[in-house]
């Protein structure tokens, strides 16, 4: 942004780092400045538009909202390319390839649909074809070129997004014509709407004697995406992978899309894009490829990558051909890197290997506080977070045990929004809660509600890593109560059982003050002193209390890992024998 004067434009939210550049003055000196009006920043943390106003005042410089002209989509939310872009000068920014993943049930053709795109192409280009996979390629049309993830699967979309990345501006869901919509389709098309992206279907499969393309365009109705022929928004493009027809109007359809959405990027601007995939390959090192959504990366470039970063020894396309630069939306294979970087990351370019050892420092650190300060969205603190102007809905995965449980049951939830925090329902359907479940979770701040279900165990572990609520229930009325509770900032905390881990008696020892000591071995997670017990032999269960104590090799511990054997006591407890199975476990709010 150029000054006007003594005027400056300062966005809502400024990196220090930016803000020194901006008004040419060092880092340093402005870190004291910021030090000495009582705000402790490092030179990669942001200050806001108030804080940075008053610094630079100091210099004589007046600060002026910065006005980023974005299209805000209906539920308020910025799309992820704009988001990437909003420190860009508008007049610099021009049209750029759309990036398009695949999405779908399984065996309905995802793959065999890239690959038909793919080799379509190569067959009108040059004749050595692609000669290696990095994860991402571009085709021409009409000579303009769009570039395919080549990860099918919502999985990998949604662990991207749970990373705060989203590699894909439009989504291409394939449905078969000879089977319809499935339960991994309504999946995918939750993760995409969760993802707030644009989605296109190719119908897939329509050389098949039993194909029925209006039953397929009904039930993609019913699940809000009416196709255009039918008075919607959805382009529905009939296409066959195995007799090869349809491609070209599907390619078509793509670029009509992004012709719509106006993606744009500023190819001179600041250097950023997302980490496809990497993998250490012997004799190379690391390899990444990156995908670059603003700016222009070249070789002898320094890039962060995540926790990692390097200096790019050199830069490869999907042919394997050595490139000078890469612009918006082009996959390039990378080497370079210090360490693998894990898909979803964030890279940027930076200027001197110094500046980016302190920023891979910093979030390090961050990563360890937020770890360690990690809370879960849960009902109980939705009515708080909504205060502080942090949600403005209730986000709801539901799982139920059958369609005849799930209809009333979405039918009593979305009776309740309409007050100042509304219901937003991601995705519902029957069976058992799992990982896909947790991970759409996660990528959006929602809550997973079971109706006469269980999760499974590891979704459990998954929810625990990943800070997502689980809530399970079996009377409708109870679920209801709670969540009108939630959102009226009146529910109290539960209390439930995290176990910690397990262990088995392998001798018995006597001690002077604890009377009888068990000897164990921990078979799984860990033991930890002051926690609570629970001892069975069987099927029945002898004791249930505190941990008296805790001893390796005569010597007191907090606690003790998985392989490693412990001396464990009980509080006025005796009755132990070898094969005694123990269990520890902690109390906690959820």
């Amino acid at each position: 942004m150029s000054e006007n004067g003594h005027k400056i434009e300062i966005p809502a939210t400024i990196v220090v780092r930016d803000l020194a550049l901006k008004i040419e003055k060092s880092p340093i000196e402005l870190i004291k400045k910021l030090m000495s009006n009582g705000v402790m920043a490092t030179i990669n943390q942001t200050v806001d538009f108030d804080t940075a106003a008053i610094i630079v005042a100091e210099y004589g410089f007046e600060a002026i909202p910065e006005v980023v002209e974005v299209v805000k989509e209906e539920s308020g939310e910025v799309p992820y390319w704009r988001r990437m872009i909003a420190g860009e000068d508008t007049a610099k920014l021009s049209l750029r390839p759309p990036v398009v993943t695949i999405l779908g049930h399984v065996d309905h053709g995802k793959t065999s649909l890239l690959d038909v795109i793919r080799q379509t192409d190569v067959a009108a280009g040059e004749a050595g074809g692609i000669t290696q996979h990095i994860g991402a390629y571009q085709v021409e049309r009409n000579g303009r070129l769009i570039t395919f993830l080549d990860t099918p699967g919502h999985a990998a979309f949604t662990q991207m997004r749970a990373r705060g990345a989203q590699g894909a501006d439009i989504v291409v869901l394939v449905v078969a014509a000879d089977d319809g919509v499935m339960p991994q389709t309504r999946e995918a098309i939750a993760h995409a709407k969760a993802a707030r992206v644009p989605i296109l279907v190719a119908m897939n499969k329509i050389d098949k004697s039993n194909a029925n393309p209006e039953k397929v365009k009904q039930q993609l109705s019913e699940l809000e995406l009416v196709p255009d022929d039918w008075g919607g928004n959805t382009m529905v493009i009939p296409v066959s992978a195995r007799e090869k027809k349809g491609i070209d109007d599907l390619l078509e359809g793509i670029l009509l899309v992004a012709d719509s959405n106006d993606i744009r990027a500023n190819p001179e601007g600041t250097v950023v894009g997302t980490v496809i995939e990497a993998q250490v390959e012997k004799n190379k090192g690391v390899m990444a490829t990156l995908l670059v959504q603003n700016g222009t990366l070249e070789p002898g470039e320094i890039v962060v990558a995540g926790s990692t970063f390097g200096k790019l020894k050199a830069l490869t396309d999907f042919k394997g051909q050595p490139v000078k630069q890469a612009g918006p939306s082009m996959p390039v294979l990378v080497m370079g890197l210090a360490e693998v970087p894990s898909a979803g990351d964030i890279f940027q370019v930076v200027e001197t290997e110094r500046e980016a050892r302190s920023i891979v420092e910093q979030r390090i650190q961050d990563a360890k506080s937020q770890a360690q300060s990690k809370t879960k969205v849960s009902l109980e603190d939705i009515f708080e977070r909504a205060k502080a102007g942090e949600a403005r809905a209730l986000n709801l995965i539901v799982k139920a045990d059958v369609q005849g449980s799930l209809d009333p049951v979405v039918g009593e939830l979305n009776k309740l929004s309409g007050g100042e925090i509304g219901i937003n329902i991601l995705y519902a359907e029957t069976g058992n809660i799992g990982e896909n479940d947790i991970m759409l979770a996660s990528a959006s701040s929602a809550i997973v509600i079971g109706f006469n279900v269980q999760a499974d165990v590891s979704a459990r572990r998954v929810a625990e890593k990943e800070g997502v609520s689980i809530r399970l229930y079996e009377i409708i009325y109870r679920m209801t109560e709670d969540i009108e509770k939630a959102l009226k900032g009146m529910l109290e905390p539960v209390v439930v059982e995290k176990v910690l881990g397990r262990a088995q008696v392998l001798a018995v020892f006597s001690a002077s003050k604890l009377g009888k000591v068990a000897g164990c071995k921990v078979t799984d997670g860990e033991l930890r002193r002051n926690a609570r017990v629970r001892l069975f032999r069987g099927s029945d269960m002898l004791f249930e209390g505190e941990m008296a104590s805790l001893r390796h090799e005569k010597e007191d511990v907090r606690e003790m890992r998985q392989g490693f054997e412990c001396g464990v006591g009980f509080k006025n407890f005796k009755d132990i024998q070898v094969g005694d199975q123990l269990i520890c476990y902690v109390l906690e709010k959820s």
